[in-house]
């Protein structure tokens, strides 16, 4: 029965709010799947129209595949992995009157094409095909996945890393005709390795060992690493490098050109320039070159057929990749590593605790040397502790024992002598001579500063202080913390009037010295190589790199020692390293010994018995404190979870030094750090995605970071 409105008696029991929903939920449920339309009369792909496209937008509530549909006049150059423009945003989906509505251009890659969408309504149309060139292939794809998926990050972001900006004119440059596989190299210093020959030998028979290779200290590894490369190539499959920095790359560049002769290889770093490094990347992608070395972005290189992933000092800072999501060139090659069933070698003069944990579970074999060997081509080490300065006349009067004294004069006669400082600059930062506790400004807690002998003044607000006293132990006399590299430099002239002095450190960082007499001041990671290597060299101040609040400060201490110690001649040529610590604390003794591995074993032990990381998966949860609460009681995070914390991050101040990952200056972040078991980081890694995708699309606030596996939990 009809109502006065022509409707029936069942239809007006319903509210119209109800109706109106019934009625578009019927309608959604009668449309098929959707097939592209066409707008102004253009015309569509005949055959596989929509193209499914990642577009370049980094943020996580949009990390998906959006699909779009292909005109035809693109539908030649609308390969699987070219780079295309699309329009996205409010309104790119939407159609009236045959036109387009909103979006804006941006970037994007196209991931495959597909006869039809999952999506319930019009598609927009590819805007443009940006390079007929695909740079995006199925391999790399599903790397920057995994990539992104274990580090809680987005796959754009991921592919901003991996894929470098375009270059029309290296793109119209084609690549070179590639080389026939190499004869395999001889072992060469390998036979120095119990296992070395054995390991090249697998390479170069199509085998895929796994190793953590604790090289011996000199001037070989990169000839070493050129062989692994080689005996790779020589199997027909691709070979991969990661370095921390451009000095050891080109170090490693002119070892491959030695060994394998021009054209077999491509050198990424940043060094390079755009064009001609992205020239190179189209020619390891296009097959022409099957080997690669190079900096941190290297580390996505599309290598083919890859045959084997070697990273050399995976504990330099420089793997770390500061943009998000924040990978390690170390935990990518072993994702390639087990993806591509190829050969990966962990090399360096030390060892870190992931290093050890690979042997530990039996995932990599050590690759070391006898210690025998290890005698021959290590310097003598010596140790000067506090006491021994407390009594000596010689370090009060310009920080150098005479055990120092006596290494540095016997050094110069006949070659140069390295002297490692941990900070550079002139400025010393102060503290108590008597309890070493750090000065700090009574107004700001700023670190009190006496540059070149002037008066005593803040380093933040500028104050003066005058009548500073030890808020310890109530003592007015001062002490040198850390004095800079500069500063060490003018008294080291004034100590060796006759000696030339030269400096290495961030502003100007030497490749090399000769090998005539000279004192050579650096910052740790910067020491340049010594032809024919150095005499001898001093650590000062060992204790300001062994007290950082922070887990890893001896294995980072050690690793910076022991970097700079193997640019010293061995105990056969009367090398010498003098390092000024306490002699008792571990990293002191590992580095006496030249035992980094069994340091690396002792500390993964205590971190096993204490469940952090590497022994557990961890993240960092950063931002104001409201925001971090109302973050971590959001978040579903795996049952057995522990949040540590959170506490307090130090205040940046203005104009001060900032590194990635601080709080905005001035503001008062806190941090809180999520562990969970090994086995659970997927897990881990999911939720604090899941709840930063959630915050961003629900309009946020307060910005709240997180970082898998951070670097620093001190």
């Amino acid at each position: 029965m009809s109502s006065e409105n022509g409707k029936t008696q069942g239809e007006a029991a319903e509210p119209p709010e109800q109706l109106a929903l019934i009625r578009k939920t019927v309608r959604k449920a009668k449309v098929p799947r959707a097939k592209p339309r066409t707008w102004r009369g253009a015309a569509l792909a005949k055959e596989l129209p929509v193209a499914r496209v990642v577009v370049n937008k980094g943020v996580l509530h949009l990390d998906q595949y959006f699909d779009y549909a292909v005109p035809e006049e693109l539908d030649a150059v609308a390969r699987p992995g070219v780079r295309v423009r699309v329009r996205f945003g409010a309104g790119a989906h939407q159609v009236r009157d045959g036109r387009r509505e909103g979006g804006r251009l941006i970037d994007g890659f196209l991931v495959e094409r597909r006869a039809e969408s999952d999506y319930q309504g019009a598609l927009a149309a590819l805007a443009d095909v940006v390079s007929p060139e695909p740079v995006l292939g199925p391999e790399l794809l599903a790397l920057a996945r995994a990539v992104a998926d274990r580090y809680a990050g987005s796959l754009a972001d991921v592919l901003q890393l991996a894929i470098p900006p375009r270059s029309a004119r290296a793109e119209a440059k084609a690549s070179p005709e590639p080389l026939p596989p190499p004869a395999a190299p001889g072992p060469g210093s390998w036979t120095r390795y119990e296992r070395g020959p054995a390991f090249l030998d697998s390479l170069a028979g199509g085998g895929a060992p796994r190793a953590v290779w604790n090289a011996l200290p000199g001037p070989h590894w990169a000839e070493e690493l050129a062989r692994a490369v080689g005996a790779t190539l020589a199997s027909g499959r691709g070979a991969l490098v990661v370095v921390p920095d451009g000095r050891a790359a080109a170090r490693v560049d002119g070892a491959l050109k030695a060994v394998l002769g021009e054209g077999r290889h491509a050198l990424l770093t940043a060094e390079t320039g755009p064009e001609k490094r992205y020239a190179q990347w189209l020619a390891v992608r296009r097959g022409s070159v099957r080997a690669v070395v190079g900096t941190r972005a290297a580390m996505f290189a599309p290598v083919r057929d890859l045959g084997l992933v070697a990273i050399w000092d995976d504990g330099d800072g420089s793997h770390s990749e500061p943009h998000a999501p924040q990978p390690h060139a170390r935990d990518v090659l072993l994702l390639r590593a087990a993806h591509d069933r190829c050969a990966f070698l962990l090399g360096s003069t030390s060892c870190t605790v992931e290093a050890a944990q690979l042997v530990e579970t039996g995932w990599a074999k050590p690759l070391a040397a006898g210690r025998d060997q290890v005698r021959a081509a290590a310097p003598l080490v010596r140790t000067v502790g506090d006491t021994d300065l407390a009594r000596d006349e010689a370090a009060r009067a310009a920080r150098l024992p005479s055990l120092a004294w006596q290494a540095v004069r016997e050094g110069l006669k006949t070659g140069p002598v390295l002297v490692q400082v941990p900070r550079r600059g002139y400025v010393p930062r102060l503290a108590c001579q008597r309890c070493r506790t750090p000065a700090r400004c009574r107004h700001c807690a700023g670190p009190l500063e006496a540059p070149e002998q002037q008066e005593l003044r803040c380093g933040w607000c500028g104050r003066g202080a005058a009548d500073w006293h030890c808020v310890a132990c109530g003592a007015t006399r001062l002490r040198a913390q850390v004095v800079g590299a500069r500063r060490t430099a003018e008294e080291l002239g004034r100590a060796f009037p006759a000696v030339p002095v030269r400096t290495s450190g961030r502003d100007h960082v030497l490749d090399t010295v000769p090998g005539r007499p000279a004192l050579v001041v650096s910052t740790p990671g910067a020491e340049p190589v010594a032809e024919g290597g150095y005499t001898a060299a001093l650590l000062l101040d060992g204790w300001a790199m062994l007290s950082r609040p922070d887990l890893r400060a001896g294995e980072e201490a050690l690793r910076r020692w022991i970097d700079a110690a193997s640019l010293v001649r061995g105990q056969g040529e009367g090398g010498m390293v003098v390092v000024v610590a306490e002699p008792t604390l571990r990293p002191v003794q590992a580095l006496v010994r030249w035992d980094p591995v069994g340091h690396a074993q002792r500390e993964l032990a205590e971190r096993a018995e204490l469940g952090f990381p590497p022994v557990s998966r961890m993240a960092a949860v950063s931002g104001p404190p409201e925001a971090v609460e109302a973050f971590l009681a959001a978040a579903e995070l795996p049952a057995d979870a522990q949040v540590l914390g959170p506490v307090p991050l130090p205040v940046v101040r203005p104009g001060g030094p900032f590194r990635p990952g601080d709080p905005p200056p001035g503001e008062r972040w806190e941090r809180a750090l999520v562990r969970v078991p090994p086995g659970n980081g997927a897990a881990l890694a999911a939720a604090l995605k899941n709840a930063r995708a959630g915050r961003l699309a629900r309009g946020g606030g307060d910005p709240v970071r997180v970082r898998v596996d951070p670097p620093d939990i001190g």
